[in-house]
């Protein structure tokens, strides 16, 4: 059972839920004001360190 589980991990729906995962983080920190964690952003395809010149 243990290999099911590290396929779906590491599989198609593991990553499609570690984006939504890190969209919801980055979402929540931005409406917070807070800058998102750099892990976060790379998932998202997001460069972290140009992140903060993005401007509103």
């Amino acid at each position: 059972m243990s290999a099911l589980r590290n396929s779906i991990r590491t599989g198609f729906f593991g990553r499609a839920f570690a984006v939504l995962g890190a969209a919801n983080a980055v979402s929540a920190a931005v409406g917070a004001g807070r800058r998102p964690r750099a892990n976060d952003l790379t998932k998202l395809g997001i460069d972290p360190a140009t992140f903060g010149q993005v401007s509103r």
